[in-house]
């Protein structure tokens, strides 16, 4: 009874070597092995469904942002880094990706090591209304209307002359600057204001004209206003801003033009104008 037990025993012990050699062996099932993430057109994003830019419009819209090597291009949503890796590859710019969806940024930071551009691009997992993006020189957006909507005020706040290119889809009330098509696609671009609506006074420098009281009205980089000139409000003429740079004219009081053109720093504001006929100097404006 012994011996029947032990032999019983010593098979058992037989098989479990013969099955742990099988596994060291024999090649994992299928379904054991990692596929590569490949996403699909369409599938569903945190606020989005995922549809690349085509090539051609990538390029165009960083070519519109007059993108180079001096910039830091942001991609908001960015897939499988498309628009960071162009920009990095085709125009020498720094970029950054913000993308929600952890496979995506894996698959964006691999195309980006393939492309030889992982130095000089960077993908950020998560949510780009949270994700600080300030120091961006571009902005790159393929997203639905309200969510162009939701980021307006943040790239409002952006510093002044900061460009902003968007696929497919507008900001509402706040014009693009430009309008490029390109197979039957969109592409918009707008260039961050300054915020000048308020009261200025403008002085002219060297001059013994006694200092003017000039307001502006703004809506985005339209600007309306007045400049008070004798007893006059005389309205502003050609007033437009396009980033940190503004410009505009009035006629004085003794029917003279003068032609404003300069640079917004916060609040103040300085360049050089043009007396018609004839004259010209420097111009410096507070806000009052």
């Amino acid at each position: 009874m012994k011996h029947a037990v032990g032999l019983r025993a010593a098979f058992a012990a037989l098989l479990l070597a013969l099955a742990a050699h099988a596994i060291g062996q024999s090649p994992p099932s299928e379904s054991l092995k990692r596929k590569p993430y490949e996403p699909s057109i369409g599938q569903a994003g945190k606020d989005v469904i995922w549809v690349p830019s085509p090539d051609k419009v990538v390029e165009r819209m960083l070519q519109m942002a007059q993108t180079t090597s001096r910039d830091l291009v942001v991609d908001l949503g960015s897939g499988d880094g498309r628009i960071i890796i162009t920009a990095a590859q085709r125009f020498g710019a720094r970029a950054m990706g913000v993308e929600f969806n952890p496979d995506m940024v894996a698959l964006s930071r691999e195309n980006a090591r393939k492309a030889g551009v992982a130095d000089k691009v960077s993908i950020v997992q998560g949510d780009f209304f949270k994700v600080d993006f300030s120091e961006a020189s571009v902005v790159a957006l393929y997203l639905l209307p309200d969510l162009n909507i939701g980021l307006r005020r943040k790239i409002l706040a952006m510093r002044p002359g900061t460009r902003v290119v968007s696929h497919s889809f507008d900001m509402e009330d706040w014009e693009p600057d430009e309008l490029s098509m390109l197979d039957g696609k969109r592409a918009y671009f707008w260039v961050v204001p300054a915020k000048v609506a308020g009261r200025w006074t403008l002085a002219l420098d060297g001059s013994t004209t006694q200092p003017v009281d000039v307001g502006f009205e703004q809506e985005f980089q339209k600007l309306k206003g007045y400049a008070h000139v004798g007893e006059a409000l005389a309205g502003l003429r050609d007033a437009r801003l396009r980033g940190a740079r503004i410009r505009f004219a009035y006629v004085d009081a003794k029917g003279v033009r003068r032609a404003f053109s300069g640079q917004v720093t916060g609040d103040r504001m300085e360049g050089d104008y043009r007396s018609d006929p004839g004259g010209q100097g420097h111009w410096r404006a507070v806000k009052r």
